[in-house]
């Protein structure tokens, strides 16, 4: 009776052929995660919102509520302007498409939690709760990342949690921690998560 051949104990190496197909797989499939993500959030205009947020933070400190207000409202309007700048830079440097349809469902899913976030604001103002409006800040601040993040980079909704996070513990600690708890978030989170995508995304 004839004794079996050898099992072989090693796989062959992939042929050449292969190895060229799983790089353009490859390709193929990087091209379109890319294609299916907003990318163009800045972290250089993160940076510099967190730096602005920081300046209206030590202006409002301790101001009346109408100047303290006027001071956070006027640093919306700047970090708008600031944000837009640089995502508009950073999109042509990358020649990517700034008005694809991952950016267009960005800004839909952005744009409802603050106009709630605006209409929420002058109700509670009318009503002379201005204690509750940093932590509704946050909150919906947050939110707002967190919808639209879903379709960027998977930092960006990371980056909403931790407002929302911060935003429910405004909601509880003194009033008096209010604007610091402001400066944590607009300020210190836009400056984490601007260096970490600065570093990891290309500025």
């Amino acid at each position: 009776m004839a004794s079996a051949g050898p099992l072989r104990s090693a796989r062959r190496p992939p042929s050449p052929i292969q190895v060229y197909a799983l790089d353009n797989l490859r390709f193929i499939r990087e091209t379109m995660e890319r294609a299916t993500a907003f990318t163009a959030i800045s972290g250089w205009g993160l940076i510099a919102v967190g730096l602005t947020a920081l300046g209206a933070a030590a202006l409002a400190w301790r101001k009346p509520p109408g100047r303290w207000l006027a001071i956070w409202l006027s640093e919306a309007v700047i970090s708008f302007l600031i944000a837009a700048a640089a995502t508009v830079r950073k999109a042509r440097a990358a020649r990517m498409p700034l008005f694809s349809m991952p950016a267009r469902r960005f800004a839909l899913s952005f744009s409802p939690p603050m106009a709630v976030g605006a209409l929420l604001t002058l109700a509670l103002y009318r009503a002379g709760q201005w204690d509750a409006i940093p932590g509704m800040w946050l909150l919906l601040y947050g939110s707002g990342i967190v919808t639209g993040g879903a379709f960027s980079i998977r930092v960006v909704p990371v980056m909403g949690l931790c407002f929302m996070l911060l935003g429910a513990l405004t909601l509880f600690v003194p009033a008096s921690l209010g604007c610091l708890m402001m400066a944590a978030g607009f300020g210190g989170l836009h400056l984490l998560f601007g260096a970490l995508i600065v570093r990891r995304y290309g500025g």
